[in-house]
């Protein structure tokens, strides 16, 4: 079985000479991971068995080390790891940076040792190794108080974001594995592909073509004016909400569409009203109204448009949500609102879908799940399955103090991943894409990094927190390869 580390951390390995410790390391990490005395004394003596440079490699070692853990920068130290002094001083360092200390013990059989020692090109003498075995007996007995956050034997293992490992971890616990029947969103919130502005459209088609085909659900875009600072600069290309669902609804035919979520002070609420009304006749009933209080002041003060005060913004969202169901229905009513008011309420063609089904984007346990409760048919929530576990609760609450169901009210929820068949494919792809100011681990760790297993794992832990339905947003979106990757995970997690 695959043990998964989080990234970083720090990994001792501990073992005597010929026990495998420098073939394992260089299977599971990088070589720019790795800090080996062997290379070390190579660099400062006349090759790798150069005892005479020994004291000089460690020194450096130690530095090195020290730099590696305040850089906070996945680090596997290849040495003989019989120095107990040594040991809890490593783990001591990592957990001073915040990161993880492990211990991979390598319980090679002595005789195994020895014959792998006689074919080394320069093997050390008998009596060294026979030392360096005895110790190691004695420090089987003794690691267990070295500090370390787990000691490990030798086994196969995956460097991982950290909420793979808490996932495995949740799922382990809540005996629920990758349960079927979820329901998966494919977010496009990034636009910048290094490709001419002519090509946009072939591209959007492609990946809703492909997003089609590997079983999503829906394909939702964001409601900018201008990328926002957590996706991306504010000069990247980012097309118009509810344009790009127009024509995402002619080049699709199944997936249903939406925007994550509109901001309600983007557009009068009876002209956006109509605009989905409009939405949905053309894509044949498959639109979802994602509705929100907005947050980015600058975007609004940058176009001139009035950003209203909290409290405005939710009587706005509210007001809203009562009007549509008149604007959508039958004949002319009028609406008085606390915002604004209308006189008559006219929208031909009638939307397909009756109602529209409205998702209520934003997780305040006060006013928006209190909305959610109220008027809408989805909410969506952000943060780790223990976040949202904690505001499904308040959102039952709400539900209670009104007498409706919570079952009618469907659980989505918003995450960053990045899937690949295989670990070798995965590193290549965060290679790739992170850029030059960010670490591997970070980039791993930003968009929830791991192959399809782990995903299993993750969404799975989400689905034991309530959520049944999953929007991902996926930074290699544009790539082939990318959402065919996670059409296996939806095939796993689909009815059988």
């Amino acid at each position: 079985m695959e043990l998964r580390l989080p990234a970083p951390c720090l990994v001792v390995l501990v073992g005597a000479s010929s026990s495998g410790k420098s073939t394992w390391a260089a299977r599971a990490f990088r070589d720019s991971e790795i800090v080996s005395s062997d290379q070390l004394r190579a660099m400062v003596g006349s090759g790798e068995d150069d005892q005479q440079a020994g004291t000089v490699a460690f020194s450096i070692l130690e530095e090195i080390v020290e730099e590696r853990m305040r850089r906070r920068v996945t680090t596997v130290i290849d040495t003989l790891g019989l120095d107990r002094d040594k040991r809890r001083r490593w783990a001591g360092l990592a957990h001073e940076a915040g990161l993880p200390a492990f211990a991979v013990v390598f319980d090679t059989p002595p005789e195994q040792a020895r014959i792998r020692n006689t074919e080394r090109t320069r093997p050390i003498p008998k009596t060294v190794l026979d030392k360096q075995l005895a110790r190691f007996r004695v420090v089987r007995a003794e690691i267990d108080d070295d500090g370390f956050d787990s000691v490990m034997v030798e086994q196969p293992v995956a460097l991982v974001a950290p909420s793979m490992v808490a996932a495995q971890r949740e799922v382990a616990e809540d005996h629920g594995g990758a349960r079927p029947g979820h329901l998966f969103g494919l977010v496009v919130n990034r636009f910048d592909w290094g490709e001419d502005r002519s090509r946009m459209a072939m591209r959007l088609s492609s990946i809703a073509s492909r997003a089609e085909t590997a079983g999503f659900d829906d394909l939702w875009v964001m409601d900018h004016f201008r990328q926002i600072p957590q996706v991306g600069r504010q000069w990247e290309d980012i097309p118009e909400a509810y344009t790009t669902l127009a024509f995402l609804a002619g080049m699709t035919s199944r997936i249903r569409l939406g925007a994550l979520v509109t901001g309600i002070g983007h557009r009068h609420p009876v002209v956006l009203g109509k605009m989905v009304a409009t939405l949905d006749v053309l894509s044949g009933g498959r639109v979802t109204l994602g509705l929100g209080i907005g947050w980015d002041r600058k975007e609004h003060e940058g176009y001139g448009i009035p950003f209203q005060p909290v409290p405005a913004r939710y009587e706005q969202l509210e007001d809203t949500l009562r009007m549509l169901p008149l604007l959508w229905g039958k004949g002319s009513p009028s609406f008085s609102g606390v915002t604004f008011s209308a006189s008559e309420l006219i929208c031909y063609p009638r939307p397909i879908q009756d109602p529209i089904p409205i998702l209520i984007g934003g997780s305040g346990e006060r006013r928006t799940l209190r909305l959610v409760a109220r008027y809408g048919d989805a909410c969506n929530l952000l943060g780790r399955p223990e976040v949202v576990r904690r505001k499904l609760q308040v959102l039952h609450d709400h539900c209670a103090d009104i007498q409706r169901d919570p079952k009618e009210v469907e659980v989505t929820h918003l995450v960053d991943l990045l899937v690949a068949p295989d670990r070798e494919t995965l590193r290549d792809r965060v290679e790739q894409l992170r850029g030059r100011n960010m670490s591997a681990e970070a980039f791993m760790a930003r968009y929830n990094a791991g192959v399809i297993e782990d995903q299993l794992d993750h969404i799975a832990g989400y689905r034991a927190a309530g959520a049944t339905h999953s929007m991902v947003a996926m930074p290699d979106v544009h790539l082939e390869g990318s959402i065919e990757a996670f059409g296996e995970v939806i095939t796993a997690m689909s009815p059988p």
